[in-house]
């Protein structure tokens, strides 16, 4: 493997004032599922509403692939006027009680995973980390009428609460953030994560009750004051939005009848909501339309 340290340039500045620190990194990388943009919005929020300053930033080029995950360019009548280059950086952030904790944002690698978590994982360790923590969206047979549903996962289990969903051993598709979290725990190192249930039908778009449940969990196993507004402000015009949609779409209202029988004929035997294999089938097809949308 080669060096994972020259994949990353560092602000001593930032490193010697977090010296000594006992620090949490949140670890919000975009780029695999991300239903409902939970994980996207959850980053550009809290960079947005928090002060923040960069303590590291990666070679990007030596980590994405511009040809699958092409960057948007603005063309302005007859000059290239902009372009959106990725970055994967690593911010100190403070929050609304001034306790100062990493952000971790950015596209996830597409090549080097290996090299990739050992440089996070070693730099993580250098700044004083003991904990990381994450939080993500997935399609699930679920409506949006009902209560987010949120499964935990972790380095631990012991911090892991009862799940809504109960998993039979199961094998996916991978991504980096599960990656790092099982190179974190074969370090010793306490890693949580949570995937909020967002609707399959609204997966593709913005889905923000699930971005605040996902924000919920990860001040509740952070002790961090994050910032909640404006991103709360925007759950009730989100699901005012659907109830109106619903009035005038022939087939929604049936659609999510059929969910919320099932949501609490399940609940009622206090089971999880829905099987493996049905989870299986929303990735897979959320996955191919995103495809399709790419075409």
């Amino acid at each position: 493997m080669l060096d994972p340290r020259e994949l990353y340039t560092v602000h001593a500045d930032q490193v010697e004032a977090l010296a000594g620190r006992d620090l949490v990194m949140i670890h919000l990388l975009t780029g695999y599922i991300d239903a409902g943009g939970v994980t996207r919005n959850l980053a550009e929020h809290l960079l947005l509403q928090s002060p923040h300053q960069p303590v590291a930033e990666f070679d990007v080029d030596q980590l994405h692939d511009y040809r699958s995950r092409r960057p948007a360019m603005t063309f302005d009548v007859n000059r290239w006027a902009d372009a959106e280059m990725p970055e994967l950086t690593l911010d100190r952030v403070t929050d609304e009680r001034g306790v100062d904790y990493l952000l971790l944002s950015g596209p996830e690698p597409d090549t080097q995973w290996k090299r990739a978590a050992t440089a996070i994982l070693d730099l993580a360790a250098a700044l004083g980390v003991t904990r990381l923590v994450t939080a993500t969206g997935a399609p699930f047979g679920v409506p949006h009428t009902r209560p987010v549903l949120v499964t935990e996962h972790s380095t631990a289990p012991d911090f892991v609460d009862e799940n809504p969903v109960l998993f039979d051993r199961v094998q996916v598709p991978g991504s980096f953030a599960a990656l790092l979290e099982l190179s974190a725990g074969r370090r010793g190192m306490l890693a949580r994560g949570f995937v909020t249930h967002v609707p399959h039908y609204l997966a593709q778009g913005s889905y923000p009750p699930a971005a605040v449940a996902g924000l919920t969990r990860l001040m509740d196993a952070t002790g961090l004051a994050l910032p909640q507004e404006p991103l709360i402000g925007t759950v009730q015009p989100t699901l005012d939005a659907l109830s109106t949609e619903m009035g005038q779409d022939e087939d929604l209202p049936a659609l999510v009848s059929a969910l919320e029988l099932k949501y609490d004929e399940l609940e009622r035997r206090d089971r999880g909501v829905p099987s493996a294999e049905e989870i299986g089938q929303a990735v897979e097809q959320f996955l191919a339309q995103q495809s399709d949308d790419e075409e």
